[in-house]
């Protein structure tokens, strides 16, 4: 007995991995699957982030004035109310006007009571919800800008996010934590570790192309690291021996991806919804090449075997069938249907996977319903 337990200690510990992909009109069904993540009591080793999967793993790490679950929650209060949507489908809460006179029309906003308690206190009452989001869409259509053509993005670099995330707490989360951006000047994937995340190496994160201009960091400017690795698996195979200390003894893989589903390729509804396509659909074959890639050459022994097991949540196969048209759609019933989608991916998969999780599967959380 004293030697089964002198070699059980020698063993290295096995991890488990989140893997949380890109794709911000989505996010709501990460936001939701991770709540049930949360009410299962699953926790995680390692999380590597890409794009608005970055968003979604702070909210789950290091939320501001709020518990990881509630900040989940209000993800979907980011949707825009539907009857303004429907006339003008862009998301004017998220996207915002570029430029220092925007920037401070903003703050002084932040500084009027009343603003505030409009922006903030809706909560979730309809009316009020529409009365929030016509009265910020009449202050976003007022704000000044210095968007010109010469300009290299069409938004300022996610100017909310400090309101949400906590960036001093991240060096003391208890999982690793990963995200990535492209190096433009140089020419590379670069991967940031907790202890090298800042504001600013965020914003560096989810500066997609034509949205949002690169973002400067010292001498080099970066672009969303999504665009071109929209899972982030480099993290575990990287060379860097800070991400490989930690890599290495992961044994499963939970891989969140939003945008490897063939149905979201398919025929626009109008220009603007052909933009929004442009912009997915070579996301979707990315990300599938990048499962694809991981599993062939960097999750493979010489004998065939699986190094670890990689388990995918079923995100979007709850989604109903004539729904799949607006899933793209930034507006209030989109982001609350998807949330409830999937939370109940998740819970489901924690129902079938309790014993990779390391779970007691909790029945008494129930699946939320959808209509």
């Amino acid at each position: 007995m004293q030697a089964l337990k002198a070699l059980s200690a020698k063993q290295p510990s096995k991890k488990k991995a989140l893997m949380i992909g890109g794709g911000a009109p989505n996010a709501s069904l990460m936001a939701g699957a991770l709540v049930a993540f949360i009410k299962q009591g699953v926790e995680f080793d390692v999380i590597s982030t890409s794009g608005a999967g970055a968003v979604m793993g702070l909210l789950y790490t290091v939320p501001r004035d709020a518990t990881p679950e509630e900040a989940l929650e209000n993800w979907v209060n980011v949707g825009v109310a539907d009857p303004i949507y429907n006339g003008f489908p862009i998301n004017y809460k998220v996207f915002m006007k570029p430029g220092p006179q925007a920037q401070m029309f903003r703050d002084l906003l932040d500084l009027n009571p009343l603003a505030r308690q409009i922006m903030n206190e809706a909560g979730d009452n309809r009316l009020q919800r529409l009365f929030s989001d016509w009265m910020q869409l009449a202050w976003a259509t007022v704000s000044p800008s210095n968007l010109t053509p010469q300009s290299k993005g069409l938004c300022a670099h996610v100017p909310w996010i400090g309101q949400l995330v906590d960036f001093a707490k991240m060096k003391d989360v208890k999982p690793e934590f990963y995200m990535n951006a492209y190096n433009v000047t140089q020419h590379f994937m670069q991967i940031w570790g907790k202890e090298d995340v800042t504001l600013d190496h965020f914003r560096a994160t989810l500066s997609f192309p034509y949205i949002y201009p690169p973002y400067r960091l010292g001498e080099d400017e970066y672009i969303e690291g999504a665009a071109i690795d929209t899972l982030n698996f480099k993290a575990l195979v990287s060379d860097d021996p800070r991400h490989h200390a930690c890599a290495r003894d992961v044994d499963t893989l939970v891989v969140f991806d939003i945008l490897g589903s063939d149905k979201l390729i398919r025929p626009p509804r109008d220009l603007y919804d052909a933009w929004v396509l442009s912009i997915i659909i070579p996301l979707v074959e990315i990300a599938k090449d990048d499962v694809r890639l991981f599993e062939l050459v960097h999750n493979r022994n010489p004998d065939g075997s699986e190094k670890r097991r990689l388990l995918k949540v079923d995100l979007m196969g709850g989604i109903p069938d004539d729904h799949w048209p607006e899933v793209l759609d930034w507006s209030s019933s989109n982001l609350r249907l998807l949330y409830k989608t999937g939370f109940n991916a998740g819970l489901k998969f924690c129902k079938e996977h309790a014993d990779a999780l390391n779970i007691d599967y909790k029945a008494s959380v129930k699946p939320m319903q959808l209509a």
